[in-house]
């Protein structure tokens, strides 16, 4: 891997990084299958730790325990919400732990830092009120309807995450089984059923006067031809891309405050839940490895029965006399 210096030399590229964290970075992507999503937040992640060291006058094999709380005390002080400080430390802490592995730090700093707790935030659902109000947004008979009405009704009938959807293939939907494959982190895949109200969305937005509509005389990239969602120039549409449908729509609905990237991946869990689904179904159909994630959304859904039961049972409420 090389001396001292090769680690704390900046590498040669955009990003003012240690040519050690860009190895790790490398071998991250390479070695580990890392999703790009995961190396860029690292990236950023590790950007800030060096840039925090420097102003201290140090480098990545330069750090202490000390040094390594310190800037995990900086990132608390500057208001980032705990599950991000803790994103944070595992990016420098497998940092550490492939510079100490590869040869080119004497001790890992970080051995003895305790991780920080991000606690399990109840994932934001709307209410099915509020989907309805969402999917009507999307009402029109121009191509930008027809396109826009196909994402929301597939991100909700599915629960698939945004860049699972701007990532859909035409050969990723079977023609007659109403599944869709589905590749999701780590590259694992998984089909998925489309239902009655998406595949009429998809067929309508695959039909004349929809994307037909945005397919260029030349294709200016290798796989837009084979993507389901377009944008205006005929490219893949990206997830940022998703993002700005999903904003314009929540605000044509009055539901810009409610709406974030995954909102309706989270209603599709919580109204299945709700009505009954088994929770190994829903594990599946959203692609969690571990079914202790899925069971947050149950803790959405038992918080909703006991509004409704103190709501509604007249012995349950508060100020109940005996």
């Amino acid at each position: 891997m090389g001396d001292r210096r090769s680690f704390d030399d900046v590498a040669d590229g955009p990003a003012p990084l240690s040519r050690g964290a860009e190895e790790y970075l490398t071998w991250l992507a390479v070695e580990q299958g890392r999703a790009r999503n995961t190396i860029v937040s690292y990236r950023r992640d590790l950007l800030t730790y060096e840039e925090h060291l420097a102003a201290r006058g140090r480098g990545p094999l330069d750090a202490d325990t000390a040094a390594v709380e310190d800037y995990l005390a900086a990132r608390r002080a500057a208001g980032l919400h705990p599950a991000s400080v803790a994103r944070g430390l595992a990016a420098v802490r497998g940092l550490h732990h492939f510079l100490l592995e590869e040869g080119g730090a004497a001790l890992d700093p970080t051995a003895d830092v305790r991780p920080t707790r991000a606690g399990r935030r109840l994932p934001k659902a709307l209410d099915e009120e509020d989907v309805g109000r969402l999917l009507d947004a999307t009402a029109g008979d121009d191509v930008w309807s027809a396109r826009d009405a196909a994402i929301l009704e597939v991100l909700y009938g599915t629960g698939m995450r945004v860049s699972e959807l701007s990532g859909l293939s035409l050969s990723d939907l079977g023609s007659d089984t109403g599944l869709v494959r589905v590749l999701g982190k780590g590259d694992k895949e998984r089909l998925v059923p489309l239902g009655r109200c998406a595949l009429q969305a998809i067929d309508v937005w695959l039909g004349p006067g929809g994307r037909p509509e945005l397919e260029p005389r030349r294709w200016a990239r290798r796989g837009d031809a084979e993507a389901v969602f377009l944008n205006a120039r005929g490219g893949r549409l990206t997830r940022q891309g998703v993002w700005g449908v999903l904003k314009k729509r929540a605000r044509a609905a009055g539901l810009e405050d409610k709406v974030h990237p995954h909102v309706l991946r989270h209603s599709c869990a919580t109204h299945m839940l709700t009505h009954g689904a088994d929770i190994r179904v829903v594990q599946e159909l959203l692609g969690h490895a571990s079914i202790a994630t899925t069971q947050l959304y149950t803790r959405v859904t038992l918080a909703h029965l006991r509004h409704a039961y103190e709501q509604a049972h007249p012995r349950a409420g508060a100020g109940v006399g005996h």
